[in-house]
């Protein structure tokens, strides 16, 4: 466990010098295209898990974040328009903006690593239900601790991204003529399904593999809407 948490820390250290430099080359949070935005997810995943693992002493969980990152980040290497080159100071003057968007993108990290507790879940109740017992069945967390997790990640990334919103909602409407449209109403949609899934789950309206499946799923959802 101490030998895959040193890898994963080294790792995000050299990251995290990568997207400095990338930010002080942009002047600004590296947020201006997909390579850089598929990176700060991988990014914030790592810091999420970091914080985490230890705590809830997930077992498997920095396997399964190792996978994701490392998959990520080799598929934002792959299409060279991902890269292209953006403006230098995309935010303009306005640190606010910027906040906004990298509190978004940090959430995205969040619902990331709830997908990945969200396999853990369903892997470990086929286990459980095929009455098998494989080498790693041994080190996934119990189904309640997984469940409890899910639930607190859920409602943690939804905490984030309805900060991001309010910060992002004060300052353009000041200035509404700097919406993107098709950007904002991408993000409240993704927030708007987080939101209903957590108020589902907490009114027992949507549980178990159910809840999980849905939390998986939603984060293929929230991928796709970086288009916009």
């Amino acid at each position: 466990r101490w030998l895959m948490f040193t890898a994963m820390c080294g790792g995000w250290i050299i990251q995290t010098l990568g997207l400095m430099m990338r930010g002080m080359a942009t002047k600004g949070c590296p947020l201006g295209n997909t390579f850089e935005l598929l990176n700060f997810i991988v990014w914030s995943c790592i810091l999420v898990y970091l914080v985490i693992g230890p705590t809830f002493r997930l077992s498997l969980l920095g396997f399964f974040t190792a996978g994701l990152s490392a998959t990520l980040s080799i598929v934002a290497l792959i299409p060279p328009g991902w890269d292209s080159t953006h403006r230098v100071g995309i935010f303009g003057d306005n640190p606010w903006i910027e906040f906004h968007a990298a509190l978004a993108l940090f959430s995205y990290g969040v619902f990331g690593l709830l997908a990945l507790t969200s396999v853990m879940y369903l892997l470990q109740d086929h286990y459980l239900k095929q009455k098998r017992r494989p080498a790693m069945f041994g080190y996934l967390p119990s189904i309640v601790q997984l469940d409890t997790t899910n639930v607190r990640l859920l409602a943690f990334g939804v905490g984030i991204l309805t900060v991001s919103l309010l910060v992002g909602g004060h300052y353009f409407r000041q200035d509404p003529s700097r919406v993107n449209v098709l950007k904002l109403g991408a993000t409240i949609s993704v927030w708007a399904a987080y939101l209903i899934v957590l108020v589902l789950r907490l009114r027992a309206r949507l549980l178990t593999k159910r809840f999980a499946w849905v939390c998986a799923v939603l984060f293929l959802i929230a991928l796709a809407s970086l288009g916009p």
